[in-house]
Order: C-alpha cells, then sequence, then structure tokens
C-alpha cells in the first residue's frame, strides 16, 4: 500500500482547501454520477463540507476548531453543555469509547440480515479510485462490484444526506467489513451522522489494518464528540502525530485549541494555534482555515481588534470560499446583508395579491350578499365603476384643438 489510504475526494480541484489531508473525497471533476472513492495518495481526510466549517477546525467542527463536519450547536445531534461535554448521550459510559472490541462488532454483522438499498442505474461501482478498487480485489468478483456500488453511494450522499450516506455505508461493512477502505467509509458515515462511538471503533479498526497514522487527528476530534477533550489534548501529544505530514499537523493543531475551548480554555486555545504555520506569509492548502480558527478564538476572548484582522487575513487566504471569513468580518464592521431572493418572492407576492384584488373587482357581480353592510359596498364599488363609464363618455365628447 505505500503508506496510501483511501481517500474519498469530493473535489481535486479543490485540494487547498483542507491541506492535502483529504481521505474521502467526492471527485467533482467527474460526470454528475456523483461521487467515488479515490486514493489520496498522501492522507485521507473526510471533506464532507468544501465551503468550510467556517469557524475552522477539522471539517465538520463547530467554531472551536477540530474536523469538520460536526456542528455541535446545529439542530442535528444533542448540543454541547458548559463543560464541553454533551448532553443526552451515553456513549461516555462503559467502555468509554462503545468499542466491544472487532470480532464481536463483525459476529453482530454476520448476524444481521442484509437489507438491500435501491442503487441508482448512473452508479457502476467504476468510480472508484483505482487503489480502492485494487483492495476490493480480494473479493469475489460479483460481490466486489457490490461493496463498490455501495461506497459510491456513500460518497455521494455524505454531504445533503448524511443518514442516506450511513445507510449505504451499513450495507457495504455487512458485505466487506474486512477491507479497510469500507472500515473507513463506515467511519466517516458514522461521523457524518454524529455517531461518535461508532465512528472511533470503525476509524481504529482501519487504523488497526493499514497500520497508518492518518486518520489520528479525526480520531483524536470524536473524542471530542464524546466529551472526552482531555483525550484528544493527549492524542495531539502522542508521538504518532510526529508521524503526520505537515498537513496532517496542522489538522491536529486545530483540534486541539478546539479541545482547549471545549474545556474554556480560551487563551489555551489561542496559544495552541500560535505556529509558525499561522506566522508564515505564505498561502498553503490550510492558511485560510487556520487563520479562521484564531481570529475566532481571539474574538471568544475578547480581542476584537485582532480577531478582526486575522478575520481579514483569512479572507486573503481563503481563495476558493472554503470559510465564511467574509461574512464574519463584515459582520465585525457592522455590514448587514439582504438576502435578495427573499425581497423577490416578497414582491412576487405582492403582485399576485394586486392580481387577486382586481379578479374579485371583476367577479362582484356574482357574488351573494346576505348582509346590509355588504350591500352598501358593493354598491359603492358599483358607483365607481359607473363613475369611470361616465368619464369615459365625457372623452368622447371632447374637442381637440391644436
Amino acid at each position: 500500500r505505500g503508506g496510501d489510504r483511501p481517500a474519498f475526494r469530493r473535489d481535486d480541484r479543490r485540494d487547498d482547501r483542507g491541506g492535502d489531508r483529504p481521505p474521502f473525497r467526492r471527485d467533482d471533476r467527474r460526470d454528475d454520477r456523483g461521487g467515488g472513492f479515490r486514493r489520496d495518495g498522501e492522507r485521507p481526510a473526510f471533506r464532507r463540507d468544501d465551503r468550510g466549517d467556517d469557524r475552522g477546525g477539522y471539517r465538520g467542527r463547530d467554531d472551536r476548531g477540530g474536523y469538520r463536519g460536526r456542528d455541535d450547536r446545529g439542530d442535528r445531534g444533542p448540543r454541547r453543555d458548559d463543560r464541553g461535554g454533551y448532553r443526552g448521550r451515553d456513549d461516555r459510559g462503559g467502555d468509554r469509547g462503545g468499542y466491544r472490541g472487532r470480532d464481536d462488532r463483525d459476529r453482530d454483522r454476520d448476524r444481521e440480515p442484509i437489507k438491500r438499498l435501491p442503487i441508482p442505474e448512473d452508479v457502476t461501482g467504476e468510480e472508484i479510485d483505482k487503489d480502492v478498487k485494487q483492495e476490493l480485489q480480494s473479493l469475489p468478483k460479483t460481490l466486489a462490484e457490490d461493496v463498490a456500488k455501495n461506497l459510491v453511494m456513500v460518497a455521494r450522499l455524505i454531504d445533503e444526506d448524511p443518514e442516506g450516506a450511513y445507510g449505504y455505508s451499513k450495507v457495504a461493512l455487512r458485505l466487506a467489513s474486512r477491507v479497510a477502505a469500507v472500515r473507513e467509509a463506515g467511519g466517516f458515515a458514522a461521523y457524518a451522522n454524529q455517531k461518535y462511538s461508532e465512528a472511533l471503533a470503525e476509524f481504529r479498526a482501519a487504523r488497526r489494518m493499514t497500520g497508518g497514522v492518518e486518520l489520528w487527528p479525526v480520531m483524536a476530534d470524536c473524542e471530542r464528540g464524546l466529551g472526552r477533550p482531555e483525550k484528544a489534548l493527549d492524542m495531539a501529544g502522542a508521538a504518532e502525530v510526529h508521524k503526520l505530514d505537515k498537513a496532517g499537523q496542522v489538522e491536529m493543531r486545530l483540534v486541539a485549541a478546539g479541545a482547549r475551548r471545549d474545556m474554556d480554555q480560551i487563551d489555551a486555545a489561542i496559544v495552541t494555534l500560535q505556529s509558525p504555520e499561522l506566522a508564515s506569509h505564505s498561502v498553503q492548502p490550510w492558511t485560510a482555515r487556520l487563520r479562521y480558527a484564531y481570529a475566532d478564538a481571539l474574538l471568544a476572548a475578547d480581542r476584537t481588534s485582532e480577531a478582526r484582522e486575522w478575520f481579514a487575513k483569512a479572507v486573503e487566504a481563503d481563495r476558493d470560499g472554503s470559510t465564511d471569513a467574509s461574512d464574519r468580518l463584515a459582520e465585525l464592521d457592522g455590514v448587514e446583508f439582504v438576502d435578495a431572493l427573499v425581497e423577490d418572492d416578497e414582491d412576487s407576492a405582492d403582485t399576485v395579491n394586486h392580481v387577486n384584488t382586481v379578479d374579485d373587482v371583476d367577479d362582484l357581480d356574482d357574488v351573494d350578499v346576505d348582509d346590509s353592510d355588504d350591500v352598501d359596498d358593493v354598491d359603492a364599488g358599483s358607483e365607481v365603476v359607473e363613475d369611470k363609464d361616465k368619464d369615459k363618455d365625457k372623452s368622447k365628447d371632447v374637442d381637440y384643438k391644436d
């Protein structure tokens, strides 16, 4: 394998969005058949939202940094409490990770009936990257094709329909749980649905199969999701971090800063983000997100003027709009944006109401009137019509003179 890991590429034209670290990316350069698994050749990093987690961190995380794709403040899933933990979750109990062991999990899968999901006709399975396809060659041909199609569906749905992607990942896991790419896909699908205990178990399994460290940052962010920021910090100081490439180390720094913020250690988060990569004037794939996370941490510390400066720097580095730094900067400057589409809808509604009013006047003669007040109203309307008719008659008698 040479250290290569399955990467789901969302858009190979935009590799600079999250560093060279991406794992699962859908490849938008291909036709409209949707995503497919690709080998990144470097390190897998799942990009759920290439528009950016507007607030920095491993994509999907909230504004405190960390893996993007998880928005602890969103409507989907539980919210964080003031201590950085998760309300209403029971994942922290028991074995502290929900990991029951590979054999137990695989036996459970083997006992479960396979619930097939529909595969669109345009999905052939050929969309997957050649390295993943090679990995699937260990399976019988028909089974490999079946698994490939389900992996393509995971990539296709992971952004807009994470629950749907999760369903296809479960089918793939049921068919080929011994394939690392399948375990990784299952991990990212679970992660996208905030099933952090399950995601962590799948990532661990994939890591055992490949021996790589590329998933280390997202595994640490899963620990954050389980309400264990201290564990995430321990992972940030582990030897595995030194084996990561530069992009992976930046991601780990973002996760660590997010963990500090989970623990309400804002100043420590700011210090964590201060690094040669942040100070560098050159623009790298991770620069915009790193500057953004730093600006957001400064703002949380009420260092508004500095935050504004760094949001501006993030805008300079954000060449493809991977963050909402420009919006945050405008917000600090007191600029308010108006949704033109909403205004157009309101204008259309006014036009429709006007047309309906005219139609109502035309239908007055057909109205059955029982109330005296309504009779007066209709009479008044008739008088207006009669006056208009008289005006028209008078206009015929007008003598136009040169």
